[in-house]
């Protein structure tokens, strides 16, 4: 019974307010695929253009596997949590070596593919081969813990497996596509974390939540991840029009990626530039320096809040050569601009070189 009341609704109410997705309207796995690992933690105004960007430079799975890391996460650029743009190029080649180029067709297979976890596999696997597996994602837990009044804090591994559990007792064995995209759909449209639709809800009749003033109390998580504060310091490294960029490496925030040469601070951003360590360092190329201590950059990441300011060096072309040993000793790049524009950087540079606050 609280299965038709439930099910049916919400399928009966996605056939009418359902958005006119481009992955919505496809059975490939590919592109299922794609637009999931897309869409993770990202909105859908913010995804869809690079949905289209990478459907249109990688076709298929092999031309995805194809690319080089530095074509992949120039595509991503902007989109934030870049470990997801590294593991789908590894699962594209996964899916190319280890599959012959075809998606695996069961849940179970699925969940052995690179950066594939249960979210991801259940909707390929619903999605695209019509398997019975729901999709349990924040939508899910806040549309599910509302209705049914679960208090079970759903960063706990057993309240995870009571809203599975749920979730799979409720999803219809001959529309199992349908229905996980219609609740992750009324989460996306309805019932939002902040402000939800309750008065125009089709199941506010019968909503805990809702009847018992507790629309803002669910779904409970009790442990909130602490936020780190950083302090960064850029060397905008310039001569004549080529600039100095490193590659960043392993085991910090933006694998991968190109910025400037940094220095890291413990309680704030510097304000006089001769208290950075690449001032003294270029101090021998008699370089103009141009900073502004009032022009600080903010970026806000899941975990992190960065605070970053850019010290700007702009070498003449009699010390390029000196510059280059510098460079070269450091293990850095000097690139012109074009070249540049071409590599992946995180948000924070691209507002920098953009003039963006």
């Amino acid at each position: 019974m609280i299965k038709d009341h439930f099910t049916y609704k919400l399928l009966d109410w996605y056939s009418i307010y359902k958005r006119d997705l481009p992955w919505r309207n496809t059975k490939q796995p590919y592109i299922i695929w794609l637009s999931e690992v897309i869409l993770q933690q990202t909105r859908v105004a913010q995804g869809l253009p690079y949905f289209q960007k990478f459907l249109n430079n990688f076709p298929t799975v092999q031309d995805l596997a194809d690319a080089s890391p530095d074509e992949v996460l120039r595509l991503w650029q902007g989109l934030g949590y870049y470990s997801r743009a590294r593991n789908l190029h590894q699962c594209a080649k996964d899916v190319v070596n280890k599959y012959q180029g075809k998606f695996p067709g069961s849940y179970e297979e699925l969940l052995k593919l690179k950066g594939v976890g249960n979210y991801t596999a259940a909707a390929i696997a619903s999605f695209a081969f019509d398997q019975p597996v729901a999709v349990v994602d924040g939508n899910v837990f806040r549309i599910l813990s509302r209705y049914f009044g679960i208090t079970a804090d759903i960063g706990s591994p057993s309240a995870k497996k009571e809203f599975e559990e749920l979730a799979n007792s409720l999803i219809p064995f001959n529309q199992p596509g349908e229905f996980n995209q219609a609740i992750m759909e009324f989460g996306s449209l309805k019932c939002k974390p902040k402000n939800p639709d309750c008065e125009n809800c089709i199941f506010k009749k019968n909503c805990y939540a809702y009847n018992n003033n507790a629309v803002g109390l669910l779904p409970v998580k009790e442990n909130r991840v602490k936020i780190k504060v950083r302090y960064f310091t850029y060397a905008h490294i310039q001569c004549e029009n080529e600039v100095v960029i490193k590659k960043r490496g392993t085991g910090d925030i933006w694998e991968g990626l190109y910025d400037f040469p940094l220095e890291e601070n413990n309680i704030q951003v510097i304000r006089d530039p001769a208290d950075f360590i690449y001032f003294k360092e270029l101090e021998f190329l008699n370089p103009k320096i141009n900073f502004n201590p009032e022009l600080t950059f903010k970026h806000i990441l899941t975990h992190q809040r960065i605070f970053a300011n850019f010290v700007s060096f702009d070498i003449k072309k009699d010390h390029k050569e000196e510059l280059q040993n510098w460079v070269r000793q450091r293990r850095y790049f000097l690139v012109d601009r074009q070249k540049l524009e071409s590599l992946g950087k995180p948000r924070l540079i691209l507002k920098f070189l953009n003039g963006e606050k």
